[in-house]
This record gives C-alpha cells, structure tokens and sequence, in this order.
C-alpha cells in the first residue's frame, strides 16, 4: 500500500532505490560482481543493473506489452533489460513459449522463470530441437552481444533500442513498437500471434536477414517469413558480426577463435564491434577484395584473436 502524505509517499517510492542499492552493494562485496536481477526502480536505479519486467501474463497480448515497456524503460536510461520467457502466471503454452524464447534470447539477458514446468523436455522432442536453435543462436551471437553490451553501458544507451533511436530521422520508426534495435546492427521482430512470418518495417538502408540471407530495401513495410528459429532478424548492410563457436556454457566460449559474418551488398566496406572479457571495444574495419571476399584493415588485438571471415548476403 502507498503511505499516506507527501513524506510517506516519497518515502515509499524511494524504496526500490535504497533495496537496488542494499543489494548490488552486498553481491559486489560478497561476490565482486555488481550485479542484482530487479523489477522495481526509481530515479537512480540505473547504476544497478540488471532489470526485468515483472510477472507477464502468459498471452500474445502480454508477450507485446512486454516488449512496450522494455523499450521505455531503456528510454528512462536503463542498458540492461529482459523478462521471463513465456510469461510467469502458469505455465507457458507451447507455442507462445517457442515464440517469446528467442525473443528473450535476443535481449541483454536470459530469464527462463514462472510457473512451472520451464524445462523444455517437460514439453517434448520437438520443442527441445527449437529450445536448443534459439539458445544456440544466443550462444553464437555472445562476442556481439557483449561487445554491444559494454559500448552500451560507457555511452548510457539501452542494448533494447526503439527503432527511432538509430534512425531519429525516419518519421516511420517513431510508429513502430513491435520491433527493436538489439544494439546498432540487428532488427529484432517478435511473433507476437501464432504464425511463421509478419510485417516488419525496416527503416531506410538495405537489410539482410540474419537466417535466410534474403535482402529487403528499408523505409519500407516487408512481410517476412521466420526462419528455423521463430522470429524474424536482420543485419544492417554494412555490418560485420561477431560469433563464437556454441558452447555449453559462457566459461566455454572460446575468445580466441572468432568468427566475422559480413553481411554486405555491393561490395562496400564493412564495420563491426568486438571486446575480450577483460578488454576494451575495439572498432573492426573490412575491407573488399578483389576476388569479393574481405579481410581486416587492421587486427586491432594482434594475436590474441584468430579471425575467420564469412560474407553473408551476396
């Protein structure tokens, strides 16, 4: 219940801020990590990371809202942000889990929570081959999402991005609230209903998707059909990606042996981000050949990585 009076109410409301703050300092004395894993916030709360969004119906519906307040709450300054796949209240239907995993797989952090059974072999064979693609995907994806990550946290941005913060200048992508910027390069568009594809707007620029290799021209509407993971994805033209190899565990991930997707058309140079655990983002810089394949302009980290060079979207 709200306290009475403008004290009790300040008072009140203060309290995700001063047990924000209890807890991460406790973890980080304890652990060394200042990390807590919080639904409730206020003003401040932003130097405590990690957030989510509470306890989701588990419907179509809720799935969307969801996706609307995580895209505000970045917009409050928060980088950090998730939600529980399939909802919390009951247990997940089948298919609205299928869907709502890869989209938590494509978020700052994975929360496989609620009310039980969460595990994906309480459900069958079936739906254990999607639970391992979309976590394969994530696992695949780690050396961009953490490089994405730490640039996010030193510049202040969300890693869940509405569209118009990349493109404040394309008037469509203040409309669109269904989709988001994962970082700057990836275009991420849920299966909010029970199907294989959707409409998708892609602001202007050309976009190739991450699954098929398919290319659509932006500033336009697309309807585009998910791939074997359920929901849709798309690379920025220009962009370079890195992935490690899956592994069964983020203490597994090989750092050294990277590989960069380049996902290009005509030929033009690309960019990409990439960070060692225990280093600083490096900017990446490709450069074409003349046989079409590329290679770095410079290896920023000398020999500490060996990089493989894949080009997507030909």
């Amino acid at each position: 219940m709200y306290a009475s009076g403008r004290t009790g109410w300040y008072e009140h409301n203060l309290y995700p801020l001063r047990y924000n703050k209890c807890v991460a300092d406790l973890t980080e004395t304890i652990t060394g990590d200042n990390i807590i894993w919080a639904r409730s916030a206020w003003a401040g709360s932003q130097r405590y990371p990690l957030h989510w969004g509470g306890d989701a119906e588990n419907t179509d519906s809720a799935m969307a809202a969801t996706l609307r307040a995580g895209l505000s709450f970045g917009l409050c300054g928060f980088t950090y942000w998730s939600h529980d796949a399939g909802g919390f209240v009951e247990k997940a239907p089948r298919d609205l889990y299928r869907r709502w995993l890869p989209f938590a797989a494509l978020s700052s952090q994975v929360r496989c929570h609620g009310a039980p059974p969460r595990e994906p072999w309480e459900y069958d064979e079936e739906f254990t081959d999607d639970f391992r693609r979309a976590m394969n995907m994530r696992y695949a994806l780690l050396p961009y999402i953490y490089a994405q990550a730490k640039a996010s946290s030193e510049a202040g941005h969300p890693m869940i991005r509405a569209l118009f913060f990349e493109f404040p200048d394309d008037p469509a992508s203040w409309l669109v609230e269904d989709e988001y910027m994962l970082g700057s390069d990836l275009l991420v568009a849920p299966l909010f209903e029970e199907s294989t594809k959707r409409n998708v707007y892609l602001p202007p620029g050309r976009w190739i998707d991450y699954q098929s290799g398919d290319t659509y021209d932006g500033a336009r509407w697309h309807e585009i059909e998910a791939g074997p993971v359920p929901i849709v994805v798309l690379v920025r033209d220009g962009a370079a990606i890195p992935h490690a190899k899956v592994a069964q565990s983020t203490d597994a991930v090989d750092w050294q042996n990277i590989e960069l997707r380049v996902f290009a058309t005509n030929g033009q140079p690309a960019t990409g981000a990439f960070a060692l655990p225990d280093g600083n983002v490096v900017r990446l810089e490709l450069l074409p050949g003349a046989d079409g394949d590329y290679e770095l302009a410079s290896s920023p980290l000398g020999d500490d990585v060996q990089w493989r060079i894949v080009r997507f979207g030909q």
